[in-house]
């Protein structure tokens, strides 16, 4: 029986790709730190994209899957993203389970509010956002067009760009901040994907990869995608231009050492780091070939293994699923009117900052103890992608991936949504970020890591 390393055949299907410019104007809102003073940016550091994959049957038959990778922060409320991605769906005549918009979630774009204060101009954040989904419509449907018999093949590299973020204070080890901690380790995985038409040309890349994009703060005064943009440039100079899309992994407790930051030099090294770390990976992909096949032995002064560049069958298998899931919400959760009476004593900084945040998240929710959200997994032949409304931790991908260890799985956090943090339930004992700001009880985490394992399970063993 022949012996296979990093068997990985990949996916046959019909794949397009397109990319267009989603820079905003000056006049859009900029603000995305309580700490930042300035309520809009004076430049560019680098323009933001959005980049649109479709996934269709090669048959041809069966409505296509589509995943959009925009370089943007966050919805700061949950009806300006479900309306983009309904719009899509809608003019798109798609599934539901078949749509994933996701944010690369940089620290540094353009304000996401329909509802935003007088400060902010809320006409021209109005206007962005109907513009902007205009675009996506226009992107999703050049994606499609595009279409066309082509592989994707799936390789996991490693970086060391993110770290842990849980600090306690060594002055003051009551207190828990949102920084570097050295004493604690990262998931450095990497998960690389290169999609190759018939002709053998790389027509797209996807770096899959967990650390927020939070080198750049309130000193900055640019937009910028943080250090994804400079990724993509790395990538894209060595791929034949072929656009990349970034995907942020479950991220929750990740972020470069080095942050906070008004310095774009420090995104783009941070850029260039991952980027060079995802070529890495990428570049044997470059031939075609998914996998290393044992080819028995040769005797020369030593005996000697002989392993060769090889390629099984793709799968053609693609499948959608959106599952439902009911969650705890936290039962001290302020309601929207305490929320409101708390604004109305006029809070200033970081005060102000916060309450408006709790503010937004709790009109993403009724008055109730539960909430039924969803989370969408995607066979990709023999390969998983699992998005989440959420800012999970790492275990999110940590477990899954564990569960099955020669599956290829994609995880995306901010995908269809951003509705809190997800920390797992040891960490509700502390005054940490994460844990007051998240709307969900205790042992939420836990309860969609369950959900994930059980839906991939269920796609992985369906029939071809």
């Amino acid at each position: 029986m022949p012996l296979h390393h990093h068997l990985h055949p990949g996916l046959r299907a019909r794949i397009g790709v397109s990319r267009w410019d989603i820079t905003p104007g000056l006049d859009v809102c900029a603000k995305n730190w309580g700490a930042a003073r300035h309520w809009f940016a004076e430049g560019v550091h680098r323009p933001l994209t959005g980049t649109a994959l479709c996934i269709a049957p090669i048959s041809g038959d069966g409505a296509a899957m589509l995943l959009l990778s925009l370089e943007l922060g966050w919805w700061r409320s949950r009806r300006d993203g479900d309306a983009l991605r309904a719009a899509i769906i809608e003019q798109l005549a798609l599934p539901d389970e078949n749509v994933i918009v996701h944010l690369t979630h940089t620290h540094s774009g353009p304000v996401l509010d329909s509802d935003a204060p007088a400060e902010a101009n809320p006409a021209t954040a109005r206007a962005y956002l109907a513009w902007l989904t205009e675009s996506c419509v226009s992107g999703a449907r050049a994606a499609i067009s595009a279409a066309q018999p082509a592989t994707m093949l799936f390789r996991h590299g490693h970086c060391a760009l993110a770290t842990e973020r849980d600090f306690v204070d060594p002055n003051k080890p009551e207190r828990h901040l949102t920084g570097f901690n050295p004493a604690a380790t990262a998931d450095d995985t990497l998960l690389t994907v290169r999609v190759i038409d018939d002709a053998g040309k790389t027509i797209a890349t996807l770096v899959n990869y967990a650390c927020h994009p939070t080198t750049l703060a309130w000193e900055n005064k640019l937009i910028s995608p943080d250090y994804p943009g400079a990724m993509r440039e790395v990538v894209e100079a060595e791929t034949g231009s072929a656009p990349c899309l970034f995907l942020l992994g479950a991220c929750g407790e990740y972020a470069p050492a080095e942050q906070y930051s008004g310095d774009v030099a420090l995104a783009d090294r941070h850029g260039r780091e991952l980027g060079h770390a995802a070529l890495a990976a990428l570049t044997p992909l470059s031939t075609g070939h998914s996998h290393l096949r044992y080819d028995g032995a040769v005797e020369s002064g030593a005996p000697l293994a002989m392993w060769s560049a090889s390629s099984a069958p793709a799968s053609e298998t693609i499948r959608a699923t959106a599952s439902e899931i009911e969650l705890d919400l936290k039962p001290d959760l302020l309601t929207l009117a305490e929320i409101e009476a708390a604004l109305a004593r006029n809070p200033t900084g970081f005060e102000y900052e916060r309450l408006q945040r709790k503010r937004r998240v709790r009109m993403s929710f009724t008055d109730t103890a539960t909430s039924m959200e969803k989370i969408w997994l995607w066979r990709l032949g023999d390969a998983l992608l699992c998005g989440v409304p959420f800012e999970c931790y790492s275990a999110l991908q940590t477990v899954l991936r564990a569960a099955f260890p020669t599956t290829p799985i994609l995880v995306l956090n901010v995908a269809n949504g951003i509705l809190g943090y997800l920390p797992p339930q040891r960490l509700y004992d502390h005054d940490l970020y994460t844990v007051w700001q998240t709307p969900f009880a205790r042992g939420s985490l836990e309860r969609v890591i369950a959900r994930a394992v059980e839906e991939a399970g269920r796609l992985l063993s369906a029939q071809q």
